[in-house]
């Protein structure tokens, strides 16, 4: 059986792919998602500091992932997906990320034993998703996953109804604008930037190319959508961080927070995904090219920048309605 659907031209799951049925028919899988006690466990060593970047992306992700994933402009760390999943859910759990990009969460999720589905919007990337998907069962990963084509704003109008109630885990990260660092080579007037878009730039349905406002209310759209589809006790994993535009510093994670407040999730903790490597209880930064570049011309005008050396992790929690009040209790 074929764990990859083909795409659909209108962004809608095909009704006969046999991955996504099998995710939403829960009968034909007795006990694989179970109910437990509380999935936000964590082991009693649990640290909100997370030592997600020990080796480096390229080094996560080699023999992993298929190459032509480094094109993505903005991909998540896998440890960092990995961390989530193993600290919040059970094997046989299912995981969705609404925003998946090339199948970061999706390939860790099955690699460890877990179901996942996600959606994206850019057909370029759902088809490195699915690539990466069919590599991880290559390598003999036993979860199931499949991506569907599709704007996660509208996610209730893509998802097959029956997966409503169903998922444990939400693992995703907003995107940071149209452009962001990419990859760099050498040029003949001096360093090249490419593959730093995460489209064309003829499509701005993206929410990539909403300003702050837009992105926010977007993303609060699509946890909105995430938290209908949360089982009880379902938690929702939003990794982000500030970065600047102009010189001013934009606040992503406090809108990630704003957003899964409208949205009607209620904040339960925040962590630190590091972005550097700990090291004889020091960390070793692994900023790209241009964000050295920046923190050092800012730094020859006197303007006090650092490297960036984590991302903020916002977990979320569904909440309850009280009858009574109306105020949001946590499932």
């Amino acid at each position: 059986m074929s764990a990859v659907p083909e795409h659909t031209t209108t962004g809608q799951p095909d009704p006969n792919d046999s991955a996504i049925n099998s995710l939403a028919a829960r009968e034909d899988h007795p006990g694989r998602h179970r109910e437990h006690e509380d999935p936000r466990r964590v082991e009693a060593d649990g640290l909100s500091v997370w030592a997600t970047a020990q080796s480096t992306g390229p080094v996560q992700r080699r023999g992993r992932y298929v190459p032509e994933s480094v094109k993505h402009p903005a991909r998540m760390l896998p440890a960092i997906a990995a961390h989530a999943i193993a600290a919040y859910t059970q094997p046989g759990d299912l995981i969705l990320d609404p925003m998946c990009g090339i199948g970061t969460t999706l390939v860790e999720a099955v690699h460890a034993g877990r179901d996942a589905f996600g959606i994206e919007y850019e057909p370029r990337w759902s088809n490195i998703a699915d690539a990466n998907i069919r590599h991880a069962h290559d390598q003999g990963a036993t979860g199931r996953a499949s991506v569907i084509r599709g704007d996660a704003t509208r996610l209730m109008s893509l998802v097959p109804t029956a997966l409503t109630g169903q998922v444990a885990l939400v693992v995703t990260s907003p995107p940071y604008g149209p452009t962001v660092h990419g990859l760099v080579r050498p040029g003949e007037h001096g360093v090249v930037k490419y593959d730093d878009r995460y489209n064309d730039g003829e499509d701005k349905g993206n929410l990539a190319y909403r300003d702050l406002t837009g992105l926010a209310d977007g993303f609060a759209q699509i946890l909105a959508g995430c938290a209908t589809l949360l089982r009880p006790g379902g938690v929702v994993v939003v990794t982000a961080r500030p970065w600047r535009k102009r010189g001013e510093l934009v606040d992503l994670p406090s809108a990630v927070i704003a957003a899964g407040l409208r949205a009607g999730l209620v904040p339960t903790e925040r962590c630190v995904a590091l972005l550097a490597a700990v090291r004889d209880g020091h960390l070793v930064a692994r900023p790209s090219f241009f964000q050295l570049q920046q923190v050092r011309k800012a730094r020859s005008s006197g303007v006090p920048m650092h490297l960036i050396a984590h991302e903020d992790v916002l977990i979320f929690a569904k909440a309850l309605e009280s009858p009574e009040d109306g105020s949001g209790v946590v499932a």
